[in-house]
């Protein structure tokens, strides 16, 4: 559920996802901190007297992002969701060799750890600097946390690349697809290559909306678009730390019973490490909006 409201201070439209109601948020437009009401619509109380106008981005991004995250990951307060992370880790990489085991333990690793990710996004976004408390639930509830970002995360990519893979379905005719995209030069190999690397561009952006936003209705190219031109290095570097994460991900290897100890301890290794990388990601990308919402449409 999407909680949506006017600032109380300036009237700039609100949207944040329901599981916020009651904290402390603040505007991105006039910096005004409120508290966030249950319902839409409600009038949000304020938490501060009211700010002095402001629309110019809040300085620090960087140091923020390379610096404070690492203070996070070093925070006593943190120990149990990152102990949490590194056993879901550790128990989908010893169950590689397990047949169908793998493939729901790395399921349910995955959208688990999908979730993990849109609230530190959201936490990071909203002025929070400790990482969210572990959510697990029970039967029908754990299912829920499992399924539901799973469905986030890629419903979201689907919608980014939705003109690549329209174009590409027009164009089937032609000889080209997914497999020889980048092995042509003709024109029609351009552009197809234009629109699926721009739909990756635009990801993290979308990402963010839905995490903070909680609602797929923002995903317009507008809103996307809007802060991308006045911020655009700080948007690339969470782009490039997302990019890394992957990358890793890509490179990494499960547990081969009767491999040497250091070549185990080494994939493990890895393994852990794509994690720390996505914390950098994500928390970069809800540090986007904490710095620049005054450019964001919503």
């Amino acid at each position: 559920m999407t909680i949506e409201f006017n600032c109380p201070h300036c009237g700039a439209l609100i949207a944040f996802d329901g599981k916020h109601a009651g904290k402390r948020a603040k505007c991105l437009s006039c910096q005004q901190r409120f508290f966030i009401p249950a319902e839409s619509f409600q009038k949000a109380k304020k938490d501060a007297p009211e700010p002095e106008p402001k629309a110019d981005p809040i300085p620090g991004f960087y140091r923020a992002v390379f610096l404070d995250t690492w203070k996070v990951l070093f925070n006593p307060r943190n120990v149990t969701p990152l102990a949490f992370v590194v056993a879901v880790v550790c128990f989908r990489f010893f169950l590689a060799g397990a047949c169908c085991l793998n493939f729901i333990s790395s399921f349910i690793i995955w959208g688990w750890l999908f979730g993990f990710y849109l609230n530190v996004i959201s936490h990071t976004a909203i002025d929070d600097d400790e990482l969210p408390e572990i959510e697990l639930g029970t039967s029908i509830t754990f299912l829920l946390y499992v399924l539901g970002p799973m469905f986030t995360f890629l419903y979201t990519l689907f919608l980014v690349e939705l003109p690549f893979i329209l174009a590409l379905s027009l164009t089937r005719d032609s000889g080209v697809t997914f497999e020889t995209l980048f092995t042509g030069a003709t024109l029609l190999h351009r552009l197809l290559q234009v629109l699926l690397v721009g739909g990756l561009l635009l990801f993290p952006a979308a990402i963010l909306t839905t995490a903070v936003g909680g609602t797929f209705s923002l995903l317009r190219p507008d809103y996307l678009l809007a802060p991308l031109p006045r911020a655009l290095f700080p948007y690339l570097t969470a782009g490039a730390l997302l990019t890394a994460a992957c990358i890793i991900e890509t490179r990494t290897t499960q547990y081969e019973p009767g491999a040497p100890p250091a070549s185990t301890v080494l994939a493990l290794g890895v393994n852990l490490l794509v994690q720390v990388v996505a914390i950098f990601a994500m928390r970069a990308i809800g540090l986007f909006y904490r710095h620049y919402g005054c450019y964001f449409k919503w």
